[in-house]
């Protein structure tokens, strides 16, 4: 990278030509006064930034220290260290000015990697899809479609799950629901709710239910609704109202070419213009944003709806530093900061209306901040908020945060976490994968831990969960946030995510994470199922799970494995681990559906290495394997994952290649694991990813 000086700061030079000639000149925003800035937010904040990762290393070392000389590790150890806070006295957050897909819509939200521009135009358009579609083209009804064209069985199939559907949702008086249909007219004689009828587009009808628009589309010359009675060619429901655009987890970004990558996306989102051309069906297909959808009222009034879902972008945490830029003592700068002041600057021309379409309808800027412990780094965040507001004079609170609740001092002190951010918070989001590798982390000179499979019927996990939607509510989120719940990774099984995930909104949650908007759809069929706001009604009374329970960590106690149980384990982890690094580091994919060791596809991202390589870690600290059990683990996987990618052209293979970067990472981080700060895996794979980049 070449660097040039702005305000004392080393700069890359992409980065800044991206700022100056992209960025900054619609917004009128003179270049020197931003970067002026921009070097007094990092001179302010960056030695903050270290203070409080020095903090987080201090606590681990006591923790460390207290297990190593057999002490528990209970509550009141962990107030006397400063781990645990006092509760703040009872209070509401204050957010204002936060969208109805935030605060008073119930639906999926998407997480999509920012680097990829096809993917994350999907996901921007999943706010609508095609029930039809979704059904035809899962296991979410048995069977599967015959290949060779339409298969006319399983659409049959289809048009009575999607009228079922129908009969609940929007339900009609004088006939046998909507299979009984003889026309499309039929619709307005036998509605049994005139109300939930908001609109027409052409001869489809719009209605809403729950707070969530269905789009029952009305075409007799369409190949499907020619041979329905009402002329009934699809039902399109409104699906993923948000949408998570992830400059962190799911991502490799490495450097300032990465970087500027991420940032030009985030830009072509704000101003609308974005385009992705691909080849699909041997024709080239450009990808656009959908425009809003145009409807009349009943009273024959216009209005639209949005045709796209509502974006937040996810910052990297405090953790990390970026090589794109240097400060003036030569250290690179915390990227944290960086994503905060780019990427709110880049929302400015939402803000303003320069863009095609607005994203914001109530002018806030919505950020995800990922990976923060305790509320002295949620304090943290709010001030560094608070000066990136002043430096693009805009008005408190613009900038909103999502707080991920997925460490273990953050579900500890949740209250305190909120409080600290109680003027700009629009959502709290469990994290069970973080989580669970924090979990491993913050007890690993404790003892081994249960294996990996098991940690889902942990106390701890239920207490997790249910506390962070019981604080949420006591806290006064409903009505005005997000209490989001997280991923269902297997995007293949869609009927085992029907049949489950309708527990997230039963719990009290009016969001939570889908990987496709496939899944979105589908996901979506549940908030018809559950009036969400009345499940927060009801929760609201009740007791929050005891901290005790939260603490309780998944040590496996005296028990003895057997080799072949260990084998296993190992193996699992070692699958997982090798099948997500070598395309991290070969390819620079950092969110995928990998191929777990039975052949499911998962999606993987950091989170879920965290676990694998934290577990290998902890077991091999405490002997329950050996480094050569590892290893042989490795080797053996090594040669299963080059089979899963065999059509890949792009792929290297590991086995017999003990020197490739992408195994070397794997190895380091299990047998560098437990030095790790916090088990992230970030600083490994950046290291190594750095290294494939530069050996091209």
């Amino acid at each position: 990278m070449s660097f040039v000086d702005r305000a004392g700061l080393s700069v890359a030079t992409e980065l800044a030509d991206f700022i100056e000639a992209q960025v900054l000149p619609p917004l009128g925003i003179a270049p020197a006064g931003w970067w002026a800035g921009v070097a007094d937010i990092f001179a302010r904040f960056a030695p903050e930034n270290a203070a409080l990762l020095a903090k987080r290393d201090a606590l681990q070392a006591a923790i460390d220290a207290h297990y190593a000389a057999g002490g528990a590790v209970d509550e009141a150890f962990l107030r006397s260290i400063g781990y645990l806070v006092p509760e703040p006295a009872p209070f509401k957050i204050g957010t204002e000015n936060v969208d109805a897909e935030i605060a008073t819509m119930a639906g999926p939200q998407l997480v999509v990697p920012i680097l990829n521009a096809r993917f994350l135009l999907n996901a921007a358009n999943a706010r609508w899809g095609s029930l039809y579609d979704a059904l035809y083209g899962t296991d979410a009804l048995p069977g599967a479609a015959k290949y060779g064209g339409y298969d006319v069985e399983r659409g049959a199939q289809v048009i009575a799950a999607a009228k079922a559907f129908l009969d609940q949702a929007v339900p009609l008086d004088g006939c046998n629901g909507w299979t009984d249909l003889s026309t499309a007219d039929d619709i307005d004689v036998f509605l049994t709710d005139r109300s939930q009828l908001i609109g027409r587009a052409g001869q489809s009808y719009l209605f809403k239910h729950n707070g969530l628009h269905i789009e029952v589309g009305i075409d007799y010359d369409h190949p499907i609704g020619k041979n329905d009675p009402a002329g009934i060619s699809n039902v399109i429901l409104e699906s993923a109202l948000t949408t998570i655009c992830d400059l962190e987890d799911s991502v490799a970004a490495v450097d300032a070419e990465d970087k500027v990558a991420a940032y030009a996306n985030w830009l072509g989102l704000m101003r609308g213009d974005l385009e992705e051309t691909f080849e699909k069906g041997g024709k080239p297909l450009t990808r656009r944003l959908n425009p809003d959808r145009t409807y009349t009222a009943p009273d024959g009034t216009a209005f639209t709806l949005p045709g796209r879902a509502l974006l937040f972008v996810r910052n990297v945490g405090h953790l990390m530093t970026t090589p794109a830029v240097k400060l003036p003592g030569g250290g690179e700068a915390p990227e944290g900061i960086l994503d905060a002041i780019v990427t709110s600057t880049i929302a400015l021309h939402d803000l303003r209306g320069l863009g095609r379409y607005r994203n914001s309808r109530t002018g806030s800027v919505y950020i995800v901040k990922p990976k923060m412990h305790g509320p002295e780094e949620c304090g943290f965040t709010n001030r560094l908020f608070d000066a990136v507001e002043d430096l693009l004079g805009l008005a408190r609170h613009t900038v909103k945060v999502g707080v991920m609740d997925e460490e273990r001092r953050t579900s500890a002190n949740l209250s305190a976490c909120i409080e600290a951010v109680k003027g700009r918070i629009v959502f709290i989001n469990t994290g069970f994968l973080d989580r669970t590798g924090d979990e491993i982390h913050t007890a690993m000179a404790g003892g081994p831990v249960i294996p990996k499979a098991a940690m889902k019927a942990s106390d701890w996990i239920s207490a997790y969960e249910d506390r962070n939607v019981r604080v949420g509510l006591a806290c006064g989120l409903s009505g005005r946030a997000q209490i989001g719940k997280g991923m269902w990774a297997a995007p293949d099984r869609m009927a085992d995510m029907v049949a489950q995930k309708i527990g997230h909104p039963m719990a009290g949650a009016n969001t939570a994470w889908v990987p496709s908007p496939t899944a979105a759809t589908l996901h979506a069929l549940h908030y018809h199922q559950v009036d969400v706001f009345a499940r927060q009604r009801e929760i609201a009374g009740e007791a929050v799970p005891p901290l005790a329970k939260l603490l309780s960590v998944p040590f496996a106690g005296g028990r003895n494995w057997t080799p072949e149980e260990v084998e296993r384990e190992l193996d699992n982890n070692a699958q997982g681990i090798l099948g997500y690094v070598v395309r991290w580091i070969d390819q620079g994919i950092g969110c995928s559906k990998v191929p777990d060791i039975n052949d499911i596809g998962l999606m993987e991202d950091r989170a879920t290495l965290r676990i694998s390589s934290q577990h290998i870690a902890n077991w091999l600290k405490h002997g329950v394997c050996t480094a050569e059990q590892v290893d042989a683990a490795f080797a053996r996987m090594a040669a299963k994952v080059d089979a899963q990618n065999a059509g890949d052209p792009l792929y290297r293979p590991m086995a017999g290649d003990p020197e490739g970067l992408a195994y070397q990472a794997a190895r380091a981080l299990v047998f560098e694991g437990a030095a790790q700060p916090n088990g992230y895996t970030e600083p490994l794979l950046h290291k190594y990813r750095a290294l494939a980049k530069a050996r091209g």
